[in-house]
C-alpha cells in the first residue's frame, strides 16, 4: 500500500495520477492457473501450439480479460494510498465500465496506472472513490485495458 494519506488530501488530489504499479510478468503458467481456477481454458489462452499456428495474434497465447481484471487487487493495494485509523473499511464497488482494447500476449509484462477522478459523499461519514485504471504493456503506446473503478469508503 502506498504511503498514508487522509481522506481530504486524498479528494485534493482529484485528476492526479496516484502512481504506476511495478511490472507484472504475464506467463503460461499464470494464464493456464487462471483457466484452471475459472474454467476459462479457450485455445487462444491454453494452447501454444495451436496459437503458433493459427493464433491472429503475432502467434502467440493471450491472457484472459478476467486474468487481467484479477491484477488490479495488485495495482490498487499498490497504488491506493493507505487512509489510516479514519478510514473504517473500504470495499471494492465494482466497475461502470471495462473495456479490453488490446489482447495482451504471453511472454509480456504489464503494469497499471491509477487516476483519481472522483471523491464523493455517498451517505453519513460514506464515500464513493472512483478512479481511472489503464493496463500498459512493456514497449506499447497504448493501453491493453481500461476502466472505471470504484471504491466505497466508510469513515470510523
Amino acid at each position: 500500500m502506498a504511503a498514508r494519506e487522509s481522506l481530504a488530501a486524498l479528494q485534493a488530489r482529484t485528476g492526479q495520477e496516484l502512481g504506476v504499479s511495478e511490472w507484472i510478468a504475464v506467463t503460461q503458467e499464470k494464464i493456464d492457473g487462471f483457466a484452471e481456477i475459472t474454467g476459462d481454458r479457450d485455445w487462444l489462452h491454453n494452447d501454444p501450439e495451436r496459437c503458433a499456428k493459427e493464433s491472429p495474434f503475432d502467434r502467440k497465447t493471450i491472457a484472459q480479460g478476467h486474468f487481467l481484471l484479477s491484477n488490479m487487487s495488485h495495482i490498487g493495494e499498490s497504488l491506493m494510498p493507505d487512509p489510516g485509523p479514519e478510514v473504517a473499511y473500504a470495499l471494492n464497488y465494482g466497475y461502470d465500465r471495462v473495456r479490453f482494447i488490446r489482447p495482451v500476449l504471453v511472454g509480456s509484462r504489464m503494469r497499471g496506472r491509477l487516476v483519481l477522478k472522483e471523491v464523493r459523499a455517498k451517505g453519513e461519514n460514506r464515500y464513493l472513490v472512483e478512479s481511472e485504471v489503464t493496463l500498459e504493456t512493456e514497449g506499447s503506446d497504448a493501453p491493453h485495458v481500461a476502466a472505471r473503478w470504484l471504491f466505497l469508503v466508510q469513515l470510523s
